[in-house]
């Protein structure tokens, strides 16, 4: 088995909180990330999921080292990259690119698309002024853009087309590995298959990998080849896209799944929402950090803190409970409910066919 492209352990980017007049006094950490272990393969997919304030984009910055660890280690095709400065950290920038969330915010508006696209190829010294227009050109072209575009500003463009300038400018450089850090959040629906289609794409053109940074299940479900669940600054659970969605083994992973709303009128059964909220990540509660709020948390629980283990099935779930618990509610419901739909536009063919029949 080849060696993994990317693989992270024990990372870890805890916060001090400060008071005083000046500052001076800690009186907590907030730990954004705390251990966080996952390895990423050449060519693949993997998708960082969670809500909100769980630690994955921060997971996504350490990575880059756009922001320094407070503990753990990087390994970039098994190059040890924590310690990485000068020099070396800048010839890396180049394997490891990013595609931010807010495409308008993260393109500079008084500069030109080409000249966007270009100041990769500048900062890394990369061709002549002719090779790098061309370039420019060439990266247009690969996210669906005309080369007339290049004299054109970012606010002269739609949202969808402004993420694809950020796609292009990612791959300026030819990385290895692009975090996506949700590409898709901030766009129409419509347009966020388009983007996702793109990235698929791509990564099957030019053979890159990506740490795909998600909220939304039904874009990981399409995007993604494996799924990282995170909850409070840990990964509770690593499995493949098709077996994660079809047998969840920790609770929290069920109740993601449970709030993905359904177009079914003749769905039964209520779903798992977890009772109270959220802790805190500057004061996590002892043991498992989910067992506030699970419906199957037991006394050890709430004193140990699961490691993520490897199960029989091959999925890494961080879950006392794990091989105990019963069958999720609504167990296999992604495939239901599009077996439900296939149902049901068969019934309705069959009856427009009738009507057909009667009106002859």
């Amino acid at each position: 088995m080849s060696k993994p492209l990317l693989e992270v352990e024990n990372l870890a980017k805890h916060y001090p909180v400060k008071k005083g007049l000046v500052m001076s006094r800690t009186v907590g950490t907030v730990r954004a990330v705390d251990g966080v272990s996952f390895k990423l393969a050449r060519g693949e997919t993997l998708a960082l999921v969670g809500e909100s304030g769980c630690g994955k984009s921060t997971t996504a910055r350490l990575v880059l080292r756009l922001i320094e660890a407070t503990a753990g280690s990087v390994f970039f095709e098994g190059t040890d990259i924590s310690e990485m400065t000068g020099a070396p950290l800048r010839k890396l920038r180049r394997r490891m690119q990013i595609v931010f969330q807010d495409p308008f915010a993260s393109l500079n508006p008084r500069m030109t698309v080409g000249d966007i696209l270009e100041e990769p190829l500048v900062v890394h010294e990369i061709g002549d002024a002719a090779s790098r227009k061309a370039r420019v050109k060439e990266l247009l072209g690969l996210v669906g853009l005309a080369d007339y575009h290049a004299a054109r500003y970012p606010h002269e463009f739609s949202g969808g087309q402004r993420q694809r300038i950020g796609i292009a400018r990612a791959l300026a450089v030819e990385p290895a590995l692009i975090v996506c850090d949700e590409p898709v959040s901030a766009l129409d629906v419509s347009i966020q298959a388009q983007v996702i289609n793109l990235l698929k794409d791509l990564q099957s053109r030019l053979g890159l990998s990506y740490l795909f940074i998600a909220h939304d299940l039904a874009v990981v479900k399409h995007a993604a080849d494996r799924v990282a669940v995170m909850y409070l600054g840990k990964i509770v659970e690593i499995a493949g896209k098709n077996e994660l969605f079809a047998h969840p083994r920790h609770p929290y992973t069920r109740t993601l799944l449970a709030a993905i709303p359904r177009p079914d009128p003749h769905r039964k059964g209520g779903r798992q929402i977890p009772g109270g909220d959220v802790p805190s990540p500057m004061n996590p509660p002892p043991g498992c950090r989910f067992n506030t709020r699970c419906a199957f948390a037991t006394a050890v629980c709430m004193k140990e803190d699961p490691p993520l283990r490897t199960l029989a099935d091959g999925h890494q779930a961080a879950c006392h409970n794990a091989e105990a618990l019963p069958p999720p509610m609504g167990a296999d419901a992604v495939h239901a409910t599009s077996a439900n739909t296939a149902k049901r536009m068969a019934l309705y063919a069959e009856r427009r066919g009738r009507i057909a029949a009667t009106a002859g």
